[in-house]
């Protein structure tokens, strides 16, 4: 039996990081508006995330700083003093951000059943959505909203970018194919070898692209960018730490293709429709993978996780991560060449070439 039977009036959403995880929560945020359109919804996340989704129409989207500590959160309830929700959709299982939910009130407070509820969460909600089949974290969000009352679950990402960011990304792209390489994720781990990514930039720029590598301003960042252009004898064009994520968006929007490891414009590129190769070795790509592009993903998790614990995938927990630091060497040039081929053909992108099987 669904929660409501009629549209709430208000409710919270609670998602705080990382910036692939609420590319997902802007799905279920999406789903909801469209079916309870008068729905007032407030969606609380992280600072650098709020930057990101702050223009999302009818959705009020209050910024949590945590590097305030607990100064933050007294903010927050602050912010949120004298209101009550009609539920709080709490989509993070992380104790920081369940400690948030003690200055929020609702009358029902939703999370995950104990199979997913890390860190204790269970014991800040009153009520548990099942797990679905399927462990894609975008599935288990989409759970809370089947377990609210939405009918129709087919995802939706979209987010205004403004005329003047898609004006620069334009500007940038200047109409020709283009192949955007977000090389690094947050944790050095997940980050393909920059012998890989030179590699394939070759091979993209003979078949007509011009490449860019895009990314945040941190120094592993800068670093690898430099090294993927020493390595390369494309060059591609650097415009790491140049841009903010508004402008990064309109750029993976504007762009062909889009090439990352396991972190966020692989679902940044979901959201603006744009195709992605997903390289992955130590989460498992069903379950974090561009929920898209499946199909196109490069992984080596499931060979690698097997070996590690001698088990078969399907008997090992969704949370297992391949413990190998080294895992992403695993992935080789020519799989991800052949990948950005099979991406160009099924896309219509240039040189594709048509395959007679494209599951093979």
């Amino acid at each position: 039996m669904p929660l409501f039977q009629t549209p709430p009036s208000s409710l919270c959403i609670l998602r705080l990081s990382a910036i692939g995880d609420c590319c997902h929560a802007l799905a279920l945020v999406r789903v909801i508006q469209r079916e309870w359109p008068e729905t007032r919804i407030t969606w609380i996340t992280g600072k650098i995330e709020a930057t990101l989704f702050a223009d999302l129409p009818g959705v009020e989207v209050i910024a949590f700083n945590k590097s305030k500590g607990w100064r933050g959160y007294r903010e927050l309830w602050q912010t949120l003093k004298g209101r009550r929700f009609d539920a709080l959709l709490h989509l993070q299982a992380a104790l920081r951000a369940s400690i948030a939910t003690l200055g929020i009130r609702a009358k029902v407070k939703l999370g995950f059943d104990k199979a997913r509820a890390n860190d204790g969460q269970w014991l800040f909600t009153n009520h548990k959505v099942p797990s679905p089949a399927s462990p894609h974290v975008l599935d288990g969000f989409l759970a809370f909203a089947r377990e609210l009352g939405i009918r129709d679950l087919t995802p939706d990402w979209q987010l205004p970018i403004s005329t003047e960011h898609l004006a620069w990304a334009r500007e940038k792209i200047a109409g020709k194919p283009t192949l955007l390489i977000c090389a690094a994720a947050s944790k050095a781990f997940k980050n393909w070898t920059a012998q890989g990514y030179a590699d394939l930039a070759d091979h993209a720029t003979a078949k007509g692209f011009q490449v860019y590598l895009c990314g945040g301003p941190a120094k592993l960042e800068r670093d690898l960018a430099a090294e993927i252009q020493r390595l390369g004898q494309s060059k591609p064009a650097d415009l790491v730490g140049q841009t903010n994520l508004k402008q990064l968006l309109a750029l993976i929007k504007e762009a062909s293709l889009v090439l990352a490891p396991d972190t966020g414009p692989t679902h940044m590129a979901t959201l603006v429709g744009t195709p992605v190769i997903g390289l992955y070795a130590h989460h498992n790509p069903e379950r974090t993978g561009p929920y898209l592009c499946r199909e196109h993903v490069v992984s080596v998790y499931r060979e690698l996780i097997e070996q590690e614990t001698g088990k078969p995938l399907a008997e090992l927990d969704w949370r297992t991560r391949l413990k190998y630091p080294d895992a992403m060497s695993k992935i080789s040039s020519d799989r991800v060449i052949a990948a950005f081929d099979r991406i160009c053909a099924a896309h219509g992108l240039p040189n594709g070439q048509k395959l007679e099987n494209p599951e093979e």
